[in-house]
């Protein structure tokens, strides 16, 4: 047997530089065309998307380097619906930016927050990352979510003007590390024997596997497992991390994977989500 293994810190600020330039690259041979064409976030165009990746440089410079608390949230009924408010009041008052002027101010915000991502003490525990759990996250967390935030919404505008997405694994396995750390939290209401083990097989060059055990009274994710699963659950890395930033439905995925054993957990695993909104 393995020799149980658990899950290590995911370490990205060094991939912050490439994935700038990926997105650069990309928006500089994009035609007037392609700028308004739709994307897979209903109602949103590529433009739309860029504004957005603007806004979370801006924002994420603004209070968290600059510690300015002036940001608010519109009202509603939940921290979700609060935030695509707030998301979409952004992209509307920023429309009249050129394409052009838009790739400048990305590419200023953007080497701003790679300085200040490497600036970070990242084992050092930090405020909550929710889809992760309701405790403080260490900072190495919150940085590989703002990471996955920008390398899934490029995949949008690839997959809208018809590009390649980014999947070498340099760049594609961190953000599959870090989905995956919404397991534990997705399971904490189901209760199971000690030591049952759930298992994710995400294949591709980019794809590792997890094992989810019981421990404790509680779950945790680990690389290596003694115990042998439960339910293993494979499926393509394509549809991962689709499902995981509500891309995919979860009926479809399902269709679309391999289930073996208990079937009940695996539908729990299909309810995962590793974004905010």
């Amino acid at each position: 047997m393995f020799g149980m293994k658990a899950v290590e810190p995911i370490i990205v600020v060094d991939l912050f530089e490439p994935l700038l330039e990926h997105l650069l690259n990309l928006l500089l041979g994009l035609d007037e065309q392609d700028w308004k064409r739709e994307t897979p976030c209903a109602g949103w165009s590529v433009k739309d998307i860029v504004l957005h990746l603007l806004g979370d440089d801006i924002g994420k410079l603004s209070g968290g380097r600059d510690k300015d608390t002036s940001s608010f949230l519109p009202p509603g009924p939940d921290l979700v619906s609060r935030i695509n408010a707030q998301n979409q009041i952004w992209v509307e008052a920023t429309r009249r930016m050129s394409p052009h002027l838009l790739c400048n101010l990305l590419e200023h915000t953007g080497q701003q927050i790679i300085s200040y991502f490497k600036s970070l003490s990242l084992m050092e525990m930090n405020g909550v990352v929710s889809w992760a759990g309701p405790n403080r996250a260490p900072v190495w967390l919150d940085v590989a979510r703002e990471y996955t935030e920008r390398w899934h919404h490029q995949q949008h505008i690839r997959e809208a003007v018809g590009q390649p997405e980014l999947t070498e694994p340099t760049l594609f396995t961190p953000v599959l590390d870090t989905f995956v750390r919404a397991l534990p939290w997705t399971f904490h209401v189901v209760e199971a024997a000690e030591g049952t083990t759930v298992a994710l097989c995400v294949e591709g060059e980019a794809g590792k596997q997890w094992y989810l055990v019981r421990q404790e009274g509680k779950w945790s994710l680990f690389t290596e497992c003694d115990f042998a699963p439960v339910t293993l659950v494979t499926m393509k890395q394509e549809i991962a991390w689709r499902l995981f930033t509500k891309g995919i439905a979860k009926e479809r995925a399902m269709k679309e994977a391999t289930i073996e054993g208990n079937k009940a957990y695996a539908e729990v695993l299909f309810q995962t989500v590793a974004i905010i909104a």
